[in-house]
């Protein structure tokens, strides 16, 4: 009976949750939308983070130095450590994002349906981020206040010294400092004392010295728990695998169709890929494709950059911050975008307490939701470090540093480094190619829709003013790369990742205004890169030829290689059509296309592009393998009623 009130109680907060915002997205069955997160078990109190800040770099793919488990079940949290002890304090750090309210109502569901009811008679939950306590209370009122429709007396309940699991989500929104001597502590689980006493007296095990709990943190208020509990096992939420990451992607579209075209489109791009190992960040671009996807059957034309989804990433983040003074969240990110710009001009990633507390970062209300702490480990003598989340989120706001209003100097408050644009782009060219994604970012930032974004839905303003310079430095760029008297031709793939970035027609045009030659060799060309090279094909009226010598094109996993091997395209004439589904890049070449060295597999291809593109006039096919297959079907596009070809050599 006692489990049953329990449970309802569990049901009604997961609901209020809901409308709060807090749960990403409705669901009917917990089971059918959980997917699996991967999970450090090893005591940190013992081991502590071997490779760098809790929960930071590449997630997952950072734990080779680490024993990373995947929890299928809620069981494996109070299994038995390597010793054979069975922990009765099990702390679940994770960043924001990362799943630990998920994994709580995970918990809670299991028990409720009698998976934990060997280990646990009863189960408590109590959501630190959304109840109201009182000053001063027991243990017992707790227990009321969590499940105010018990049929038996909370104290009752406790006297009888069942198995009792009490879990605390959020615990670091309570703000205890947990310092106080053991005499205060209480031993009565109806003694009425400061609520930080009677929480201290749980931790510490003078109260129901039996019980389990489960405390769910983020890292940076770790510190003041630490000091508290004894033989506790701490265990960190690395967000998704590889495999997981699909998974996620299934089940949150839930038709296998649009899950495929999604997860085809993340993982041809490498930063969202990447990125998707944060749970929180998975849900924001399936937020996004949704959107997209909606009356669509592909994603050739989203609307949205990665940028764009950094920046409702952004948005979610700060969704439930107080509004009331926009000037401390701008002086924040301010100092926290100096922060990351510093890192990684000096490939840095890892930042110490003394460097947070200097540019004024130290904001409880704030810190948490950019940075992890990694607490030292025990004989280690040094302070906490902190790092962003991940190294692209590190990157983007490297590259708001750069464009980011500031009402006074171009300095930053270190007072290290400039708001030089063209220093970072020279640097670039020259031999920095790892700031290749704070460039990317910052086109995006500076787009018309970036500026007007962030200036409504965050309160940021961004300056429009580095977008003279970008333009300029594109331009420059490939015309030192052209020789004397030789066409002007842009062969460099980035400029072409940096335009789609910004996604502005007109910036494209006057940027590629002065060139009539594309000329990439021996490229491996994602799905990502041919929506690329399609935006900028598309608005290059000063085209006349594109060769691709050695370039191979990918639409699935970047891993298997498409049937379409192109090793040498070379075509002439002005750009006609627009992006179809399965060929973003061949879709936009027209008028002349001379297309040699083709493999058998490919005939089907060229011979589906005679019959969508009525602006193909002349053909050449050359040291091609054609075969009767290949004239066969070369000849069943030459007859379809689409079909303009004039020349065929």
């Amino acid at each position: 009976e006692h489990r049953w009130d329990s449970r309802e109680h569990m049901v009604r907060e997961s609901r209020q949750d809901r409308e709060l915002g807090t749960c990403p997205r409705e669901s009917p069955s917990l089971h059918s939308h959980f997917t699996t997160l991967t999970i450090t078990r090893e005591p940190r109190s013992k081991h502590g983070a071997k490779d760098g800040a809790v929960g930071t770099g590449q997630g997952c793919a950072s734990t080779s130095s680490r024993a990373a488990t995947t929890a299928t079940t809620t069981t494996m949290l109070f299994e038995p450590s390597g010793d054979g002890q069975t922990p009765q304090v099990v702390v679940l750090v994770g960043a924001p994002g990362m799943g630990k309210t998920t994994m709580v109502r995970k918990v809670m569901v299991e028990w409720g349906e009698g998976a934990l009811h060997t280990q646990f008679d009863l189960v408590f939950c109590i959501d630190c981020k959304a109840i109201i306590l009182p000053m001063e209370a027991s243990v017992a009122d707790l227990v009321s206040r969590c499940c105010p429709g018990l049929q038996v007396p909370a104290g009752k309940i406790l006297d009888d010294q069942k198995k009792i699991l009490f879990i605390f989500d959020g615990f670091e929104a309570l703000g205890f400092s947990l310092v106080h001597p053991e005499a205060e502590l209480s031993s009565d689980p109806r003694e009425v004392k400061p609520l930080e006493l009677t929480l201290m007296s749980l931790l510490k095990k003078t109260l129901l010295p039996k019980a389990s709990l489960l405390i769910t943190m983020r890292p940076t208020a770790l510190g003041s728990l630490r000091q508290c509990l004894k033989g506790e096992n701490y265990m960190e939420i690395l967000g998704f695998s590889a495999a997981r990451r699909e998974e996620y992607f299934h089940r949150y579209f839930e038709n296998p169709n649009k899950a495929d075209v999604a997860f085809r489109f993340v993982r041809g791009n490498e930063i969202l890929y990447s990125l998707c190992v944060i749970p929180i960040m998975s849900w924001t671009i399936c937020t996004i494709l949704e959107q997209e996807l909606c009356g669509k059957k592909n994603l050739l034309e989203c609307s949205k950059t990665t940028t764009g989804m950094m920046m409702f990433y952004l948005s979610q983040l700060l969704k439930h911050r107080d509004r009331d003074n926009p000037q401390v969240l701008q002086q924040f990110l301010l100092q926290l975008c100096s922060l990351a710009a510093e890192g990684i001009w000096k490939h840095k990633v890892l930042f110490e307490e003394k460097e947070i507390k200097d540019c004024g970062l130290d904001l409880p209300g704030l810190l948490p939701y950019f940075l992890n702490e990694r607490i030292p480990r025990e004989g280690e003598d040094h302070e906490s470090v902190y790092a962003f989340t991940h190294l692209h989120l590190q990157e983007f706001f490297a590259a708001m540093f750069y464009v980011l209003e500031d009402d006074g100097g171009m300095i930053s408050s270190l007072g290290r480094l400039e708001k030089d644009v063209n220093k970072l782009l020279e640097s670039y060219n020259k031999s920095r190619k790892d700031l290749n994604v704070t460039v990317r970012f910052l086109f995006g930032l500076v787009s018309q829709k970036s500026i007007e974004y962030m200036d409504k839905t965050i309160g940021c303003r961004i300056s429009p003013r580095a977008r003279e310079e970008l333009l300029e430095w594109l331009q420059g760029r490939h015309r030192g790369l052209s020789h004397p008297g030789q066409a002007m031709k842009v062969s460099e793939m980035d400029t072409f990742h940096f335009l789609f970035e910004m996604n502005e027609k007109s910036f494209a045009q006057s940027a590629l205004g002065h060139f009539t030659d594309l000329d990439l060799q021996d490229t491996r060309l994602t799905l990502y890169d041919q929506m690329a090279l399609s935006f900028c094909i598309q608005h290059w009226a000063g085209l006349g030829s594109v060769t691709l010598q050695g370039c191979s094109f990918h639409w699935r996993d970047p891993e298997a290689e498409l049937d379409v091997s192109v090793p040498w395209v070379w075509w002439a004439g002005e750009q006609q059509g627009q992006v179809r589904c399965a060929e973003p890049l061949f879709s936009v070449l027209s008028h002349s296309l001379q297309w040699c060295q083709l493999s058998e597999s490919c005939w089907a291809e060229l011979a589906a592009l005679l019959a969508e593109h009525p602006c193909l006039a002349q053909l050449e096919l050359a040291d091609s393998s054609l075969g009767d297959s290949g004239v066969r079907l070369l000849c069943e596009g030459l007859r379809t009623p689409g079909c303009r070809l004039r020349i065929l050599r």
